[in-house]
């Protein structure tokens, strides 16, 4: 089965597996560093940044282990209570030019979606390096939902689909925990 964006976007549960292979990122797009802030009155507050050592490589696209592509988050309660998330991720791109950069994230809590997000990217250059800024616009969550959420370490899933000229080259999955 093809993954298109519009199948993406239906998609109501995380998936089970990544669906496609690292080979599809022909592209060689690789995310060398995240940073994820909260933005609220005028200010900022960093909640997590990482970024790859100089010289390291993620391109293994042999590589048997899709552990590269899974990632544990681990926030405070706190960040459920932010209304705006701005992020900002940095990434190179290989010899081919990159033609409707799209993201599609999708989030689940217990097999619900909670929220979605749709971005891209028109036009990214060939061999070169790329700041993406993004401001997420957080769901209103009831009170009783933040406290499930909470108390559910790692329950909380997304799926993060990154296409090409409506093709997919990456998928990302992650897990969250919002406890103390």
């Amino acid at each position: 089965m093809e993954v298109t964006p519009e199948s993406a976007l239906l998609l109501t549960a995380p998936t089970q597996s990544f669906l496609c292979p690292l080979s599809a990122n022909i592209y060689k797009i690789d995310f060398v560093a995240f940073k994820i802030r909260a933005l609220e009155d005028d200010h900022e507050s960093l909640l997590f940044e990482i970024r790859k050592a100089p010289g390291e490589d993620d391109m293994r696209v042999d590589e048997p282990d899709d552990s590269t592509r899974f990632i544990r988050y681990h926030f405070g309660p706190e960040i459920l209570d932010f209304k705006t998330i701005g992020t900002s991720l940095e990434f190179t791109v290989g010899d081919l030019p990159v033609q409707n950069f799209r993201m599609i994230e999708r989030h689940y809590f217990r097999g619900s979606l909670i929220k979605s997000f749709d971005f891209t990217l028109p036009f990214v250059l060939p061999n070169s390096t790329n700041t993406w800024e993004v401001i997420y616009a957080m769901p209103e969550l009831s009170p009783e939902l933040k406290q499930e959420i909470i108390a559910s370490p790692w329950e909380m899933q997304s799926d993060s689909l990154y296409f090409v000229d409506g093709r997919l080259v990456m998928h990302n999955k992650a897990e969250y925990h919002y406890g103390v």
